[in-house]
């Protein structure tokens, strides 16, 4: 008797149907090895695991991943589109106003979709998206220290 077999990256990749390449396998590896990445850095991740690809080609890939539900974009208003492989929890972000790092932060309360709506105007509501703006810790020592 054999033990289940641990899904990898081509058999993810295969299960969302989509055609395993050693870019798309390369690229989702990138990104769950990153933290909320920009396409130039998952671009140059690729490049450092599989060589040249394409900017165009780095798009598309991450294109056909977040639809396929195994990467997520996120667009903090005033920064590049980010990506990540966190998916599926319907989690937020907190954003520093000062260096841009974020991170994530757990639903605030209950159950997905977080929050209610005041008036959901008939919608079928199952996914809330959050961002909470502030400066990490790091800006906040500058900061403080900056001001006496």
């Amino acid at each position: 008797m054999t033990a289940p077999r641990t899904p990898n990256t081509a058999d993810e990749l295969r299960g969302a149907g989509l055609r395993v390449t050693a870019a798309r396998v390369a690229l989702l590896e990138t990104v769950r090895d990153g933290d909320h990445l920009d396409v130039e850095t998952i671009a140059a991740g690729v490049r450092d695991r599989v060589g040249h690809i394409s900017l165009q080609a780095v798009y598309e890939a991450l294109h056909a991943l977040t639809t396929a539900g195994l990467v997520r974009r996120i667009e903090p208003p005033g920064s590049p589109a980010r990506f990540e492989g966190r998916v599926g929890d319907n989690h937020h972000h907190l954003v520093c106003r000062s260096c841009g790092v974020v991170v994530d932060v757990d639903c605030a309360v209950g159950h997905a979709p977080c929050l209610t709506a005041s008036d959901d105007r008939g919608f079928a509501v199952d996914e809330a998206e959050v961002i909470f703006w502030g400066l990490c810790p790091s800006c906040s020592t500058e900061a403080r220290s900056t001001a006496e």
